[in-house]
Parts: structure tokens; sequence; C-alpha cells
């Protein structure tokens, strides 16, 4: 149990070092959103493309991953929707729950975990994951919600307009270099990738950060009662799923499936409370995201710990 703690244990003493520098007064609230700024418009991208550059794209594209991947994801996500419909949610309301339910942080907390137990094939698993969440989970989620909150408004329309702003997103747009590279064999001069390995390496720390300085200020309240089943289905039905996918489904590497279950075991988007304010339910979602991530030292802590005493698990 050591060995796992001193994986997850550096990762969460860095979002509280980034929770501390907010709360002390060393970083103000709106320079850690600058920070963020940076890893989402230039260190994850880097990141991505140096993994999908560094490798034959046989090896990057795995249909079973991305169908074990998108599929797990998907049917958590419409099975949340249908639970919250039932129990007369609203679409749009249903549908960002759902989403909490079925999207992972994967570049700010999955990832700087998943490389520190597999190595580079985390890499490769945070850009197949992205294409999931970033081409079919957010593009969905928002759409479906789009269309319940402007009440009659056509479902594809509201799609086009979630996919016309996701295609100026700075990661697809490294995932779509990378592959046009890797594809083409063009050979990268060594100064640009010395450039682009510099901001890869520094996504997985300053990450962590803004996770930290992000949810100083935030409060849970008196709403766990009505969170708890959306952080409990995030951090275990998500992976479980995953995991669940990956047996049913012809096996890939070993290390890249442990990435995948890693990526899901998570918690949902930092941006989760953004989209939630949109349709009048940031409150609930930030609260979700803050019980998320302290529970999660917990939960990942604890598949770590099965994922080594049951290696065959994922075979």
């Amino acid at each position: 149990m050591f060995d796992i703690l001193a994986i997850t244990t550096p990762i969460f003493l860095i979002i509280g070092l980034g929770y501390l520098a907010v709360m002390l007064r060393l970083f103000s609230k709106e320079q850690v959103k600058g920070l963020g700024g940076f890893v989402i418009n230039f260190a994850l991208p880097a990141l991505i493309f140096r993994a999908l550059v560094q490798r034959p794209l046989d090896e990057i594209f795995n249909p079973v991953y991305l169908i074990a991947y998108g599929g797990g994801s998907a049917l958590l996500f419409l099975g949340a929707w249908l639970f919250a419909r039932q129990r007369g949610k609203p679409i749009g309301e249903s549908s960002i729950l759902a989403l909490g339910l079925s999207t992972s942080n994967s570049g700010f907390i999955g990832y700087p975990i998943a490389v520190m137990v597999v190595g580079s094939s985390a890499a490769v698993a945070l850009a197949l994951s992205m294409v999931v969440e970033n081409l079919l989970m957010i593009p969905a989620a928002l759409a479906i919600a789009e269309a319940g909150r402007q009440q009659g408004a056509s479902f594809l329309t509201a799609l086009r307009k979630t996919m016309s702003q996701l295609a100026r997103n700075p990661i697809l747009i490294g995932i779509s270099c990378g592959i046009l590279v890797a594809f083409s064999g063009i050979k990268i001069p060594l100064p640009l990738f010395k450039a682009i390995d510099m901001l890869a390496s520094a996504s997985a720390p300053a990450a962590l950060f803004v996770i930290g300085g992000t949810l100083y200020g935030l409060r849970i309240g008196g709403m766990l009662h009505d969170v708890s089943p959306v952080v409990l289905g995030k951090l275990v039905l998500h992976p479980l799923l995953i995991l669940v996918m990956l047996w049913w489904l012809p096996p890939i590497d070993a290390a890249l499936a442990t990435a995948a279950v890693v990526l899901a075991s998570a918690p949902m988007l930092s941006v989760y409370p953004i989209l939630g304010q949109r349709y009048g339910h940031g409150e609930s979602c930030t609260a979700s995201l803050m019980l998320a991530t302290l529970l999660s030292f917990v939960t990942i802590s604890g598949l770590l710990w099965i994922l080594e005493a049951y290696p065959a698990a994922l075979s």
C-alpha cells in the first residue's frame, strides 16, 4: 500500500500547494486562471502532440480503447440522464448531471497519476480519451442541454454550434496536428521539438497546482445529499464501467488498459461548474467538483491497490 501512496500522495500534495498558495494570497484567483490557460492552450496540446509524433500511427489509433472508453462513458451518461429524467429533472439539468458522471478531469488529474503508474503509455491514453470527451461526450451533453434550455431548438442546431466552438479547442488542434505529422512522417527540427518537449513536461505539475488554486473558496454547504450520487457515480461507476468494457472487448496492451481505468477514476471536468452555471446549476456543480476532488485521493488510491493486487483484472 505504501507504494500506492507514493504515487498518489505527491499528486495531492501539489494540489494542496496550489490551494495554500491562493489561501495565503501568494497567488490570486486570476493568476491561477491564467496558469490554467497556459496548461490548456499550450502545455497539454504540446504533451499530446509529443505523444502522437513519437509513436507509430497504428500503435496510437486503438479502436478497442476508443470503443471501451467511449462506449462505457456513453452508457453511463445515458443511464444517468434517464435516471434524472425519471426523477423529474428538466432536460438541461439531467444532461449536466450525467456529464458530471461520465467525463473526467483527464488532463489535470488523470494524466499526472496515470503517467506515474504506466509511464509513456499515459500520454497516448490521454489523447484517445480526449478524443472521446471532446468529440462525443461534451458536444452531445451540451447539445442536449442547449436544446432543452431553448425549448424546441433543434438538437442538430445546438450540436453544430457546440462542434463549431470545439473546433477552436487547442487540445483538439494538438491532436489533429500530431496525427497529421505522424501520418506524413515529417521530421520536426530538433530546436522546435525541444521547445514542445519543455512545454509538455510542464503540463502535469502546473495542472495540479491549478486544480488546488481553483478549489480554494469552493463550498459544499448543505448540498451533500444532492451531490453525493454524482460524486460516487463519477469516482466509482465510471472506472468500473470502463473496466467492464475492457473485459468484454478484445484485449489491449495492459499499460493502455490501466491508463484508461485510471483516467476514468479522476474527478469530473475542472470546467464542470462553469458549464453548470450556464444552465442554472453552478452551485451544485461546484460542490460536486469539490467533494469529488477531496474523495478521489481515497478512491484512486484504492483503485491502484486493487489493480496492483489483481493484475489479471485487465488481462
